[in-house]
């Protein structure tokens, strides 16, 4: 291997689609267990390489060098290999410094709150420190400041950053902290990267609080790591066209809207121009559950059909670079929201109720009564849950051209 990631579970890892974009060499991902880390750091059979968790300080009695910076934190992620000799850096702070920068989050004179104690934890106070924070807390479990008590201490936080991997992929359902309570807080940094964004980041945004996930620190720290690998500098230019590729490899395009407002014939329209795969949550509710919608109501009702409908969506939403149409009721649970919106963008298919045709297919508007009462009923939340609203006249081409624009 001449570059690489070095980790104990890569799984999951974008790092070979960021370096393998913007630079010029392969990218390999390398699984390592804990009883042969040592063994790797000894032969030094690499150029240069990245380093996750667990071994970020595990690297550092193999190193020739390291950076100050890098030995202040306690903890590298980055290695090169020069003659033999091993130079460590740590390419994380610089990586959280951009991501706290290019959101404009101002930590000046302000008191930050950071969960977790590793690692990151580690960076993200002197991240924090050097951008002027006049108070950093740190949390964690059992510390003195905890999860129990910081309500009660530390209420008055103008920012939260979280290192904890509470949120990350699989267990996106769990949260590092609960938001309320907080009363003056103004941004919420959270350093995982997949799903794009947490359930962190999504409560701070339904609470109107502004928030960011880890993909733009986690391409910052990838490009600032290839300087050392290459003995190069890259402008900004190559920091935005990463972040903007791997988002739109990452990143779902989620269509909702009435029964008949074209999102599944818009999604397959959108498939095969972006080269997207294309999922109908409906069709695959009907491959999970073995019988048809209609047959589903009629022998289990309607709740019944609204969790099989949750079950689809969390599927899906789990996954990146995907094309999805949705039931037309989906937007009704909160929980289908959320997991549609961690790693989607949601765009509300607006047709006019007069130009949709009701069918027997559809359970709750086989007839135009029925349709019309759904959508008095659903109107409001196809507009508040979706970025952005797209107006359907049945011309399939212009309504692709738009998502396409506004996906810019």
């Amino acid at each position: 291997m001449k570059y690489g990631l070095v980790g104990e579970k890569l799984g999951h890892s974008f790092s070979k689609v960021i370096h393998e974009y913007f630079a010029q060499y392969e990218y390999d991902l390398c699984e390592i267990p804990l009883q042969e880390i040592n063994s790797f750091f000894i032969k030094k059979e690499f150029k240069a390489i990245n380093i996750t968790i667990p071994y970020k300080e595990v690297v550092i009695p193999h190193l020739n060098y390291i950076d100050e910076s890098a030995e202040k934190i306690g903890a590298v992620n980055t290695v090169v290999n020069k003659n033999g000799k091993l130079f460590g850096y740590n390419t994380d702070f610089g990586g959280l410094r951009k991501l706290i920068l290019k959101n404009n989050f101002d930590f000046k004179g302000k008191k930050v709150l950071i969960l977790g104690s590793g690692g990151t934890s580690k960076t993200a106070f002197a991240v924090s420190s050097s951008l002027g924070a006049e108070s950093i807390v740190v949390v964690s479990r059992n510390g003195e400041i905890n999860y129990k008590n910081v309500k009660k201490l530390h209420s008055d936080c103008d920012f939260i950053i979280n290192t904890t991997p509470c949120g990350m992929f699989p267990n996106s359902d769990s949260s590092a902290i609960d938001l309320v309570g907080f009363k003056k807080l103004s941004g919420v940094i959270d350093v995982v990267y997949n799903p794009l964004k947490t359930k962190l980041v999504l409560q701070a945004e339904s609470m109107g609080i502004k928030a960011c996930g880890g993909l733009y620190m986690l391409v910052s720290q990838a490009i600032l790591a290839s300087e050392y690998f290459c003995d190069k500098k890259y402008d900004e230019k190559t920091f935005d066209e990463t972040y903007k590729y791997v988002l739109s490899k990452k990143q779902n395009i989620v269509l909702t809207g009435m029964p008949g407002s074209g999102k599944s014939t818009i999604g397959k329209a959108l498939s095969e121009r972006l080269s997207m795969p294309f999922v109908d949550t409906d069709e695959l509710i009907v491959e999970n559950e073995g019988i048809e919608i209609t047959e589903i109501f009629s022998r289990f009702g309607e709740k019944y059909f609204r969790d099989a409908e949750t079950q689809a969506i969390k599927q899906v939403s789990a996954q990146g670079g995907l094309i999805i149409a949705t039931g037309g009721g989906a937007v009704l649970k909160e929980k289908n929201i959320q997991y549609l919106k961690s790693n989607g963008k949601i765009f509300f298919l607006n047709r006019p109720i007069e130009d949709i045709v009701p069918t027997e297919s559809r359970p709750l508007s086989s007839n135009y009564d029925d349709l019309k009462k759904r959508f008095s009923e659903r109107y409001d939340i196809y507009k508040s849950t979706a970025e952005e609203e797209v107006f359907v006249n049945g011309d399939v081409e212009t309504a692709v051209r738009i998502v396409l624009e506004k996906l810019k």
